[in-house]
């Protein structure tokens, strides 16, 4: 719930706090004091529209805050963290700033967000009823809303169960409609796979062959010259004719060093060094010569090898860079070959699944909306009983709970309608049912939806009674009702209290009043007082003591604080509406 509300600079009110608790809080005051800012206040932390018009004479910019108690509001909290404020303490701060030049900023939990992300943040906190709000019970979705949860855990079960079968046929529907479109484009992929499989088993690569049969043709291409290579190399290691070599230099050198050797041990070693090399010259000389004699001229081994090689890189310009990701993509073929292949028979299953799917959704749509068109009945009831009670004795409020036929589909592809019984319905992941709330604000007039059937103060009076059959299933923690008791007065004003008070034993409440009957049901009472010093106007807020409250009660009676005789009236009125709560 709020437990604070902070308003700088905002129309009348300069500068005030509201301090709020649970139960009912009644906001009085004269006109013109600025009762309603409280209502544009939270309207503002709703993420509202932002008047730059709102902002107080001579003020650069107004600032809205409230601290909201989060304990016990797991989802609020997960909310802030991902928005990236900070939850201090249990307690969140939302908070608006609106410049005079029409600018505005909204923050929570200390965190810049966007004013829609504070609008879906507050708006599952707080629910406005005010005779120029946008009600959040004339939404057609709030409306079915409200009627599941007072259908209670029978329309929820039902409805949890319809979701899965819902989000199962979904899934399923589209995957067939994707097969299905695609089915062509799957036969050419097919047939292209299956001629590149039979061009690889043609040819039967092996792997690594491709690089093997390189380094064999470069080799048979320049054998004459290889062998060239390696005899001139034979002849300067090891010379058949006399001629000077490798050898022959170091056989050389080495005599010369062993003639000294006994002399001194370094041109021994070196003498030796020189014996290791002239061994490792005579085998390197003998691998020469093998090399060279190994050398064979074969045109045809050739001819055999290039051809090999061009039926490789055929392969290689379509498949792969190497014969190793020929065969890669070769296996990956196969696999997705026999996906493809399948195609029909995963059509004619999807099909069944969908179909299976379809009755069993048809089957749980019947069962949910044979619970709600029994709901409906019971809570239109409720709401009639109370409207009885709030002035409004000859209202009629009935729930439509409707379904919308659509043609016959001519074929099954994609999403069709739900077929119930002989009917073709429109379906949503909600069900089949549309729900209405209908007003007949008189005896024998027609019943028409809230929002045409119902002046401005008939309307607050619906959304009152509506909210109060609703106690205690609403996920809004905190309700505010802006001047509720619009054009009613004696009996059905304390009915409006009383009734406030009911409501207030679930939720917090908030109610802008001008009666004293509604006033005398508050738990809490703060006034909003308006003083001038002959150029600027300012208001602000008090939390009123018991003897203050019944002073207030006498002046919203008679006008006069100090009448004894309207004193006596508002106590007596407290005094009753004391012995109702308890």
């Amino acid at each position: 719930m709020f437990e604070e509300i902070r308003i700088q600079s905002l129309g009348v009110i300069e500068s005030s706090t509201l301090e709020l608790g649970p139960g009912l809080t009644a906001i009085t005051g004269e006109t013109g004091a600025g009762k309603t800012m409280i209502v544009t206040a939270l309207g503002l932390l709703m993420g509202g529209r932002a008047d730059s018009g709102a902002v107080r004479r001579g003020a650069k910019a107004a600032r809205v805050e409230g601290v909201v108690d989060a304990s016990g509001l797991a989802d609020l909290t997960t909310s802030v963290d991902e928005l990236g404020g900070e939850v201090e303490d249990g307690r969140v701060l939302l908070a608006r700033n609106i410049s005079s030049e029409g600018r505005s900023r909204a923050f929570v939990g200390g965190a810049s967000v966007p004013a829609a992300q504070l609008n879906e943040l507050a708006d599952a906190l707080v629910a406005v009823h005010g005779q120029s709000d946008q009600h959040r019970l004339l939404k057609a979705s709030a409306q079915r809303e409200a009627l599941d949860r007072f259908g209670g855990e029978t329309v929820a079960g039902l409805l949890d169960a319809y979701r899965e079968l819902h989000k199962e046929l979904g899934a399923t529907e589209r995957e067939l409609a994707d097969v299905v479109a695609h089915a062509r484009e799957r036969a050419r992929e097919a047939d292209l796979l299956r001629f590149g499989l039979e061009e690889v088993g043609a040819v039967e690569p092996q792997p690594g062959e491709d690089v093997a049969l390189a380094s064999e043709e470069a080799r048979l291409g320049f054998a004459d010259t290889l062998r060239g290579a390696a005899e001139l190399a034979r002849e300067a290691l090891s010379s058949e004719q006399d001629q000077p070599d490798a050898l022959g230099a170091v056989a050389a050198a080495r005599r010369v060093l062993d003639g000294v050797r006994e002399h001194d041990d370094e041109a021994a070693a070196l003498a030796d060094r020189l014996a290791e090399v002239s061994y490792l010259l005579a085998d390197v000389a003998a691998d020469v010569a093998s090399y060279a004699a190994g050398l064979d001229t074969d045109p045809a081994r050739l001819a055999v090898v290039s051809e090999r090689r061009a039926a490789l890189v055929a392969l290689t310009r379509k498949y792969g860079e190497t014969i190793d990701e020929v065969l890669a993509w070769s296996q990956q073929a196969s696999v997705r070959l026999l996906e493809l292949d399948g195609t029909d028979d995963r059509i004619a299953a999807l099909r069944e699944q969908r179909d299976d799917l379809r009755n069993r959704l048809a089957e749980a749509a019947v069962a949910l909306s044979e619970v709600r068109q029994a709901a409906a009945g019971r809570l239109a009831d409720e709401i009639t009983a109370e409207l009885g009670l709030l002035a409004m004795p000859h209202a009629r409020v009935s729930l439509a709970v409707t379904q919308t036929e659509e043609q016959e589909p001519a074929d099954d592809a994609g999403q069709m309608p739900l077929k119930v019984g002989e009917r073709w319905l429109r379906y949503t992941s909600h069900g089949i049912d549309e729900v209405e709330f209908l007003l007949a604000a008189n005896t024998g007039s027609e019943a028409r939806p809230l929002h045409k059937g119902a002046s401005g103060g008939e309307l607050s009076r619906v959304m009152l009674a509506l909210e109060v059959a609703l106690a205690g299933t609403s996920p809004v923690p905190t309700f505010v009702f802006d001047e509720v008791d619009s054009g009613v007065g004696g009996k059905a004003a304390v009915e409006i209290g009383r009734r406030l008070a009911q409501l207030a034993r679930t939720s917090q409440v908030l109610v802008v009043t001008h009666l004293p009957q509604v006033a005398a049901y508050a738990d809490r009472h703060v006034v909003i007082a308006k003083s001038t010093d002959g150029v600027v106007t300012t208001s602000g807020l008090t939390v009123l003591s018991e003897d203050e409250r019944a002073r207030e009660l006498s002046r919203m009676l008679a006008g006069m604080e100090e009448s004894d005789t309207a004193l006596a009236h508002a106590e007596e009125l407290l005094e009753a509406a004391r012995a109702s709560r308890s």
